[in-house]
């Protein structure tokens, strides 16, 4: 349990105090052992579930209004479903732990104005029959709540997540994960993967974060910053940890005798500019047999139009599919090369690590994949988007 949202949080703290079992567990709200009447007129304990609107580390006024149940549907005296609550009965796994079977809607004229208020209405609704008939019977039993391990890879709640229902969903991602490369394509890969659940997310460069660097990131650096030099894998852990926990920075380049740092990783994201370092990582990663999505971007000025050309790349390749290896580019780059100039810019960064990003969650089953690609590439000029159906 989040003992701390809990006391830092005047409406969930006035719950607690008044009595009622209350549980925050995979960014939902929990009220256990709510009395209610079942179709055969028996009074059972249910728990009572809502979805929580967060402010940091204190809750906010609730964004839904729509409630969800673990346990049958409650019903007045004579067995019939209480209509003033009716929402929809289906099964919905909010988490791995957290099976709900009714959802219901009652939005007083103002809206909820907080947690208690909430929570209380609807338990004062689903109550009310047992309590007519047995004064003693109520929600406010001053049980203790086991406290829960805290084991989240986030600072603080993913409510995005429940308020979503994708809880269970998202958890799908939680992979151990590499990036070689913070410059521009790899820093917006960190920017995605630190919200998401995965456990572990490893930085590898050698580079300082440097002034044009800048200029094709995520975020905004003070001059300040950019005057202490401190390394790319330092400066962006220190700017996803506020979110993401477990985000380990190895600043340092990876080279024949260090290359077994890559082992063990669900995938890694590659993204470096140079086909050398592109080759030895490609061969290194093969042979451990560990999955990985490279990234690419080739940008040319056309200088008599005074335009750019650009195409983005993202290459797929796992133990069982790697026999496309023809569609990297794995030599450095000579003068003819279209990446020759070296143009970065940061919507095509951006766009490039999205692309990278979103085949990853379809081979984490977070996405459907009807294409089983393992190739696109996008052209700016053309507004054209190919991917070769390359299926393991």
């Amino acid at each position: 349990m989040s003992r701390s949202l809990i006391s830092r949080s005047p409406d969930l703290t006035r719950l607690q105090d008044e009595g009622y079992e209350v549980e925050v567990r995979a960014g939902y709200l929990l009220v256990h052992s709510v009395p209610y009447v079942n179709e055969r007129g028996e009074t059972a304990l249910g728990t009572l579930v809502s979805d929580l609107t967060l402010a940091g580390d204190v809750t906010a006024t609730p964004g839904s209004h729509i409630a969800h149940f673990v346990g049958d549907h409650p019903c007045d005296l004579s067995g019939k479903e209480i209509p003033q609550i009716k929402h929809q009965s289906v099964r919905t796994e909010l988490a791995s732990d957290l099976v709900t079977f009714h959802s219901f809607s009652n939005k007083p004229a103002e809206g909820y104005r907080d947690y208690h208020h909430k929570m209380s209405r609807y338990i004062e609704i689903i109550s009310a029959p047992p309590s007519s008939r047995d004064s003693s019977v109520t929600a406010k039993t001053f049980a203790p709540v086991p406290a829960r391990d805290d084991d989240s890879v986030f600072q603080y709640e993913d409510t995005a997540s429940s308020r979503a229902n994708i809880r269970n969903l998202s958890a799908k991602l939680a992979k151990r994960v590499a990036i070689v490369g913070l410059g521009g394509t790899g820093s917006y890969v960190l920017d995605q993967l630190a919200k998401t659940p995965a456990t572990e997310i490893h930085l590898f460069d050698g580079d300082t974060f440097l002034q044009h660097n800048a200029f094709r990131a995520p975020g905004a650096p003070s001059i300040e910053e950019l005057l202490q030099k401190v390394s790319k894998v330092e400066y962006f852990k220190g700017i996803y940890s506020k979110m993401h926990k477990r985000i380990h920075a190895h600043h340092l380049y990876l080279h024949e005798k260090n290359l077994e740092l890559l082992s063990g990783f669900d995938v890694v994201f590659i993204c470096v500019d140079k086909g050398g370092v592109r080759q030895m990582l490609v061969e290194a990663l093969l042979g451990a047999g560990v999955p990985f999505i490279d990234t690419g971007l080739g940008v040319e000025l056309i200088a008599e139009r005074a335009e750019l050309v650009s195409v983005c790349r993202v290459t797929t390749m796992t133990p069982l599919k790697n026999d496309h290896i023809h569609r990297l580019p794995l030599s450095d780059r000579d003068d003819d090369d279209l990446y020759k100039q070296n143009i970065q810019i940061a919507d095509l960064n951006a766009l490039n690590a999205l692309l990278a990003v979103l085949k990853w969650k379809k081979m984490c089953g977070f996405y459907a994949d009807e294409e089983g690609e393992h190739h696109t590439t996008y052209s700016t000029s053309m507004n054209l988007l190919t991917s070769d159906e390359i299926r393991t």
